[in-house]
């Protein structure tokens, strides 16, 4: 299958690392809103100008979108499933039946396949809470996150004023997670599932107090959790804090039995040292099955979801049953 790279961030070298351990992909190249002579990709790969895409359009059976969810792929999913199949990496939960629905209707019109919210959540732990909950449906979901950086929640304390730099790190909380896995179907607040940790690099003269206040206050990021502030020098930041780890936890617990006298526990967990190499490796997964749905004639926009497992192996049917049946 002949992929493309749509931005070129943390994710898009992802991407291009993966691409290379996949035997049936081949990258085409990097699209990027850049200037192409600024950009030097990891690989050689070539590296084009994203307003010329159409000009390649015969060159590519996947597109994979590298963009942010914020403000780019809202925008960029639906322009770009009109015409061509897409695969994207939206990971704002809430939003995700809007981004659906826009995506879907362009890529209908456009006669396009288009995946969206590739990535492990959304992505690998919704596939694992759908199984765990058809096989638990008496039961009770559960999912922690971390240790691991929280891009999102690094940017929000980056647009602090005063702020140079910073990295959160979002960290479940051990009691939490011993009361699940001892299958006791707690309620759990925000605040007794995950904590904080923040560390800042602060402009020269900057009101720390202030600072510190305004990220330990901020609503929907920081004000329903116990979150810490460190703040640190900007070397600091670069030795102990450059890389991207993250994972986290997927558990249901239930009951089965005619009067619900057995306990269960699923449990799934990623460990992570690269959020956005790991990320990209579903990516690619979720591309090779778009290639196959846009060969057998399917359109419109899909979710891991929609699926078959099979679709992700480059494997024939009679290999994965021999192999892994």
């Amino acid at each position: 299958m002949k992929l493309a790279i749509y931005g070129y961030g943390n994710i898009g070298r992802g991407v291009e690392c993966a691409i290379g351990q996949n035997a049936d992909a081949k990258l085409v190249g990097v699209f990027t809103r850049r200037a192409p002579e600024s950009v030097q990709t990891l690989t050689g790969a070539p590296v084009y100008k994203a307003e010329d895409i159409d000009n390649h359009r015969d060159q590519i059976d996947v597109l994979i979108l590298c963009g942010g969810s914020a403000t780019d792929l809202p925008e960029m999913t639906p322009a770009l499933a009109r015409r061509f199949n897409v695969v994207d990496s939206f990971d704002t939960h809430a939003r995700i039946p809007e981004h659906f629905a826009n995506v879907d209707a362009a890529a209908k019109e456009g006669g396009h396949v288009a995946l969206i919210s590739g990535g492990w959540d959304p992505g690998m732990f919704s596939l694992n809470r759908l199984y765990a909950s058809v096989i638990l449906p008496e039961g009770k979901d559960y999912t922690f996150w971390g240790r691991g950086v929280s891009q999102g929640h690094s940017d929000a304390i980056r647009r602090i004023e005063g702020v140079k730099d910073a990295r959160q790190y979002t960290v479940p909380i051990a009691e939490a997670l011993d009361a699940v896995r001892g299958g006791s179907m707690p309620e759990l607040s925000a605040r007794q599932k995950h904590r904080r940790e923040c560390y800042v690099v602060a402009e020269d003269g900057a009101d720390k107090a202030a600072i510190e206040r305004s990220v330990v206050t901020m609503p929907d990021y920081f004000d329903e959790y116990d979150t810490t502030v460190t703040f640190i020098t900007q070397e600091e930041m670069e030795r102990d804090h450059k890389e991207l780890p993250h994972g986290g936890f997927v558990l249901r617990t239930g009951k089965t039995g005619l009067n619900k006298e057995h306990s269960h526990t699923i449990e799934y967990r990623l460990t992570l040292d690269s959020n956005p190499e790991f990320t990209a490796g579903v990516l690619i997964a979720l591309a090779r099955a778009a290639d196959k749905l846009a060969k057998r004639g399917g359109k419109g926009c899909k979710t891991i979801f929609d699926v078959a497992p099979a679709d992700l192996s480059p494997l024939s049917g009679g290999e994965l049953r021999a192999r892994l049946l």
